[in-house]
């Protein structure tokens, strides 16, 4: 697992209703999913993805989506926008 991408990435979105947006929008080209989330969270946005056509990528916790992020809080979810 590599959060390089997520941390290097020039444009990203943080959190569930951003992230369900870029999705919406066909915007996110990649979603990193904490998996110490709540499913009730990710389930929707794991649905989109698929039918999006998006890659999901795992990521351990919430603290970790976080920090490769920039922020001092756990993330439940994260997408690249712009590489």
């Amino acid at each position: 697992m590599s959060l390089d991408r997520i941390r290097l990435a020039k444009k990203r979105t943080i959190g569930t209703n951003q992230t369900t947006k870029a999705l919406q929008q066909s915007t996110a080209k990649q979603v990193f999913i904490a998996r110490d989330a709540e499913s009730r969270v990710t389930t929707p946005v794991l649905s989109l993805a698929k039918d999006k056509g998006v890659p999901v990528e795992w990521v351990d916790s919430m603290k970790q989506l976080g920090k490769a992020c920039g922020i001092e809080v756990g993330a439940a979810m994260a997408a690249i926008i712009e590489e």
